[in-house]
């Protein structure tokens, strides 16, 4: 590439033009700090003039005096650079210790972290336990990582045959955008929604120009991107995050809106006045025993939370810590041994306020070095559910029944509690939908 930002080329060039290889003793190449970093193109009242990478400005980096085995000569170093596949295709093993000066991956720390059989799901091919990238992006990385990787397999290098174990593609964050009556596309933050037209759709405009609107993925070209910076801005990383997680299922595509992120923002402030006095500024938790009701919902909630969690699920587990909330939010007093498991289930997703509220909390230690929260299951799993009994579709009864009952026992104790209304002939038809639901059709 005729760019700055990549990997200088090992080699230089003698007078003669011929490329020799440097020596390992004088790796790596360090980019030179240049005034400029883009490129020099053809200047076009210009016809002798030439393309010119930005390296190439900078003669002292270019120019140098080495010494390769028969004495020192001017060698000049190559001005392009790798296309950055030379460090994206391994930064997953820099990683495992950036430090090291002497190897490119040190052999027990690789196998440490990313070796055969490194832990109980890893199996005898090892590599990175989980692989989250876009579909647009991860299937060339993927490809040319692989290649890499198997050549240092081949070379002894590395253990493990394989770059990584799993892989989880997300969908992508889709919204509207918006094109001129010409088909070319406008700013998507500049258009202005109207009146309905009379087919009761609305209409847009565009700097007193009309709109047209259509949907699909966000991209530069398409003028409707979101920037991060606006939302922390406005809203906050943490709001941010906690929307783009809770928007729907991670592996598919899922509409922005950002009327919605004020439901993340408040779902946060609940919890911030949950733990702290904002009058005073002091924490407001309780050291009390916990009611039953709170102790079953706590429990479960972990229970559910934490397999939301390993199974790539975060909107449903957000989902689940908002009625935990919403329930701390309505008792007297908050208590310290139900809001903290909230808190350390929530900081991976919202890492800055949960670890401001654990300090606030008396905790000296960061939350990251925490357990994650264990259910007792003594309290998991529901002790009744309300099962609704219907007559012709009206509710006419409710039953507190077991969450495994039987359908043919549900159907028994529904005829039963409905007995009087069916005059003591035998229903029609009993539809039932074990454990919540007994539809009856009575006979005419």
């Amino acid at each position: 590439r005729q760019r700055y930002w990549g990997e200088p080329f090992p080699i230089v060039y003698g007078e003669d033009g011929t490329p020799h290889l440097l020596p390992d003793e004088q790796l790596p190449i360090n980019l030179p700090d240049v005034p400029d970093y883009s490129p020099k193109t053809f200047d076009p009242e210009d016809a002798e003039s030439n393309p010119e990478a930005p390296l190439s400005r900078n003669e002292d980096w270019v120019k140098v005096e080495l010494d390769l085995g028969d004495g020192k000569k001017t060698y000049y170093r190559d001005t392009n650079t790798m296309p950055n596949w030379a460090g994206s295709c391994w930064y997953y093993m820099r990683y495992l210790d950036p430090t090291d000066t002497k190897h490119m991956v040190e052999k027990d720390e690789f196998d440490y972290w990313m070796g055969p059989e490194h832990n109980k799901t890893a199996g005898k091919s090892g590599g990175v336990d989980l692989y989250i990238g876009g579909v647009e992006h991860a299937v060339l990385h993927l490809l040319y990582s692989r290649f890499w990787h198997k050549v240092l397999f081949d070379l002894g290098y590395v253990d493990s045959s394989e770059p990584f174990h799993k892989l989880f593609n997300q969908g992508m964050i889709q919204a509207y955008a918006y094109t001129d009556d010409r088909g070319q596309y406008v700013p998507a933050a500049e258009v202005v929604e109207g009146p309905a037209d009379a087919d009761g759709e609305p209409t847009f405009t565009w700097h007193g120009q009309h709109a047209n609107r259509e949907f699909g993925k966000m991209g530069k070209s398409l003028k409707n991107i979101i920037t991060p910076d606006d939302m922390y801005k406005n809203y906050g990383a943490d709001t941010f995050r906690l929307y783009e997680m809770g928007m729907g299922p991670l592996a598919e595509s899922r509409p922005w809106n950002t009327r919605n992120v004020v439901g993340s923002m408040r779902f946060l402030q609940r919890l911030w006045r949950n733990v702290i006095d904002e009058t005073t500024g002091k924490t407001r938790v309780t050291d009390g025993e916990l009611d039953t009701k709170t102790l079953k919902l706590l429990n479960n909630t972990i229970a559910d939370v934490t397999v939301e969690m390993e199974a790539m699920r975060p909107n449903t587990a957000i989902a689940k810590l908002i009625v935990l909330n919403n329930h701390l939010t309505g008792l007297k007093s908050v208590p310290r041994a139900a809001v903290e498991p909230l808190i350390l289930m929530l900081s991976p997703i919202a890492p800055h306020i949960c670890e401001e509220l654990w300090s606030r909390l008396g905790h000296a230690e960061s939350l990251a070095h925490a357990q994650w929260p264990k259910a007792d299951a003594l309290y998991v799993g529901q002790d009744s559910v309300t099962a609704v009994v219907q007559i012709k579709g009206k509710v006419r009864a409710k039953l507190e029944v077991s969450p495994d009952i039987d359908p043919k026992e549900l159907e028994k104790k529904a005829l039963e509690a409905v007995a009087d209304r069916l005059g003591g002939k035998e229903p029609r038809k009993v539809i039932v939908k074990a454990p919540k639901i007994v539809s009856i059709v009575p006979a005419e």
